[in-house]
């Protein structure tokens, strides 16, 4: 499969349910479960862990499908915490289109989009075992905070204060016709 650079794809707001987002939720989830518990996740594991995806629909946050032409190719999430704050959740690109600056274009695409509805500053929890998304928060400017939520596997909490633009490139255009 050949994906173009990062920098070329389109990154839309998408309704949860589109066949492109549910795609990359589930790949998300299967991936996410995989690396958890070392063995491949089972159906029921995936369709639990994708859930609806409620808590990124507005108006409690928004979702982004990167798309390299029609193929979609990543994912993230934003929730609206109120009082300034966001989250980012969900941040996936599928492992062919990996590598090339696609996760920091999926996170400046998030940030944009964050900005604009008023958000000054951005947490987001993760594991310790994705040392890949840890890296790649670290350069983007997200550093160790408090712990926040409850999310059972949340073990690094981390925040960035978003001030002037991101990264370059990282340019989402509203779509909510749902793809």
């Amino acid at each position: 499969m050949d994906i173009s650079a990062p920098l070329s794809w389109t990154v839309t707001a998408t309704e949860v349910g589109h066949p492109d987002a549910l795609l990359l939720r589930r790949a998300y989830s299967e991936e996410l479960i995989r690396r958890y518990h070392d063995r491949p996740a089972t159906e029921s594991e995936i369709v639990e862990v994708t859930g609806d995806g409620v808590d990124v629909v507005e108006p409690s946050g928004v979702f982004l499908v990167a798309r390299d032409g029609a193929m979609p190719v990543g994912c993230v999430g934003v929730r609206w915490l109120g009082d300034g704050v966001g989250e980012l959740t969900r941040v996936f690109v599928r492992a062919e289109a990996r590598r090339g600056g696609a996760g920091a274009r999926l996170v400046g695409a998030a940030e944009e989009v964050a900005r604009a509805r008023g958000v000054s500053r951005m947490l987001l929890n993760t594991r310790k075992d994705l040392v890949e998304a840890i890296a790649l928060y670290r350069r983007l400017g997200y550093r160790p905070t408090e712990p926040y939520g409850d999310d059972p596997y949340a073990e690094v909490w981390m925040t960035r204060v978003l001030t002037g633009a991101g990264p370059a490139g990282a340019t989402a255009v509203p779509d909510r016709t749902g793809g």
